[in-house]
């Protein structure tokens, strides 16, 4: 096992797989912007007739997108007209994906697939899944014996395309964050607790994040290691309608809401993401008027640099992060990314940073026209 506390054996985030209307397109997109590689493919000229899948790589930063080459492809079709484009499934690398499998099905984990081995000329890939949120998977992996692009199916990219970009530098995974309704938070956070052997070690509680309009709660689960976080949100009650209940409303269900991904220098990588062509969340000058006045806030970086590319900074445990959040990818208000960088051992997630975050939300939640509630959500008054 890689950790004596770990019961499972995990490694590492692996590949988060998106189901989407045109994966050509998206992978096209998300190569551009990320400056990724797609470096395998799956479809009809690799035998397989009813799907079509990009595999895209940067540094270990790993995606999937997925769409349905036939009207008979229900699984992908189903998803994608509840949801839009979305996170179908993430994955972690194990040691054994069998003895993690047994681990969290003894102890009451949800199975969508048992251990299976896909095998070709090159090996095989050792996969199964269990049930998180309404239909999102997680998939144990491990591709020890397998010696080629990613799993048996997929070859080398057929397509001629240039894919030309700037160097965003980004390095991996840093977390997955889930939206549940109300009242699923704690079951979520116990459901990864029991069957994965994770921790709850962070528990934003009513009136720790949120603005005078909208909140949130949360709840942070890890792996023993730190190797895998994951924060878990619902909705809290407010004067008008929060991202949080906007997200289940728009995505119809609960499912992951963004993807933290890491980079060693935020500064360039966001400036490089812009240039590619990727939108961020926008954040009032007032708030680095509140930065350049804090005492407790040393840092590496200009403060003058963070207010031009927009990053916000929280000092956390032993040091600071910064993080930036990009606006919805998709048509539908759900999906998004963030950008963060972690100094001196810093394993929090910036609450200091939500008031600013949840103000420029809600700036675009208005534009659309989804922060007012409807009269008959209004809370009748005690």
């Amino acid at each position: 096992m890689s950790d004596s506390k770990d019961p499972i054996g995990i490694r590492k985030y692996d590949f988060v797989e998106f189901y989407v209307g045109s994966a050509k397109m998206v992978a096209y997109w998300y190569a551009k912007v990320f400056g990724m590689e797609i470096t395998a493919y799956l479809g009809p000229e690799t035998g397989v007739r009813d799907t079509v899948s990009y595999y895209l790589t940067k540094n270990d930063l790993k995606f999937v997108v997925t769409s349905p080459a036939q009207p008979g492809n229900f699984d992908v079709w189903g998803f994608i007209q509840k949801h839009g484009d979305g996170v179908k499934r993430w994955a972690i690398e194990v040691d054994d994906v069998s003895a993690a499998f047994n681990y969290a099905t003894s102890r009451g984990a949800v199975m969508v697939r048992r251990p299976e081995k896909l095998e070709d000329t090159h090996g095989y890939v050792e996969e199964a899944a269990i049930r998180l949120y309404d239909d999102t998977e997680l998939v144990y992996v491990n591709r020890d014996h397998y010696d080629y692009l990613f799993k048996p199916k997929y070859c080398v990219p057929v397509q001629q395309l240039n894919l030309e970009a700037k160097d965003t530098g980004v390095v991996g995974i840093d977390h997955i964050v889930g939206n549940v309704r109300e009242n699923e938070m704690s079951l979520w956070a116990d459901y990864f607790n029991s069957c994965m052997g994770f921790e709850t070690f962070v528990d934003f509680k009513a009136g720790d994040i949120g603005t005078k309009f909208s909140a949130l709660l949360s709840k942070v689960v890890r792996s023993a290691d730190s190797v895998i976080r994951n924060p878990i949100n619902e909705p809290y009650r407010g004067a008008k309608k929060s991202q949080i209940e906007e997200y289940i409303e728009q995505y119809y269900g609960s499912g992951v809401q963004h993807i933290a991904i890491q980079t060693e220098d935020i500064v360039k990588t966001i400036a490089a993401l812009r240039e590619n062509g990727m939108e961020f969340l926008n954040i009032p000058d007032t708030y680095y008027d509140m930065l350049r006045g804090r005492e407790d806030l040393n840092i590496e970086e200009s403060i003058d640099d963070l207010q031009k590319h927009r990053i916000l900074c929280d000092k956390e445990s032993k040091g600071y992060l910064l993080q930036l959040f990009t606006k919805p990818i998709g048509d539908r208000p759900t999906f998004f990314f963030e950008i963060i960088q972690r100094h001196g051992g810093s394993e929090g997630f910036g609450k200091g940073n939500f008031q600013a975050l949840f103000e420029s939300i809600e700036l675009d939640q208005k534009l659309r026209g989804n922060l007012e509630r409807k009269p008959e959500d209004v809370m009748p008054p005690c």
